[in-house]
């Protein structure tokens, strides 16, 4: 039985999901771990469970994208907050 097509994504929404999931979700977790590693003292530390931690905000980061109705809004809200982090590690530095 088919699904309804009121509930099946376009196929350029679908397009901005996958890219905002996998690309934006990577850049995003990636800033979250540098922004950590300068705040924190022990940098080894975020290093050695940075590789774990940001493997596993990733996958969130994806199924979250997929969850979100609108690919545009997903990857507004990733480079928001990529931006929120570069700026917080500039200024600090």
């Amino acid at each position: 039985m088919p699904a309804k097509k009121e509930y099946l994504s376009t196929s350029g929404q679908r397009f901005l999901k996958v890219s905002a999931g996998i690309l934006g979700g990577l850049f995003l977790s990636v800033a979250i771990h540098l922004l950590l590693g300068i705040l924190l003292q022990n940098k080894v530390a975020v290093m050695l469970t940075g590789t774990f931690t940001a493997f596993l905000l990733w996958a969130a980061l994806l199924t979250i994208a997929f969850l979100a109705k609108s690919g545009l809004k997903i990857w507004g809200i990733y480079l928001a907050g990529i931006l929120i982090c570069s700026s917080i590690i500039y200024l600090i530095r």
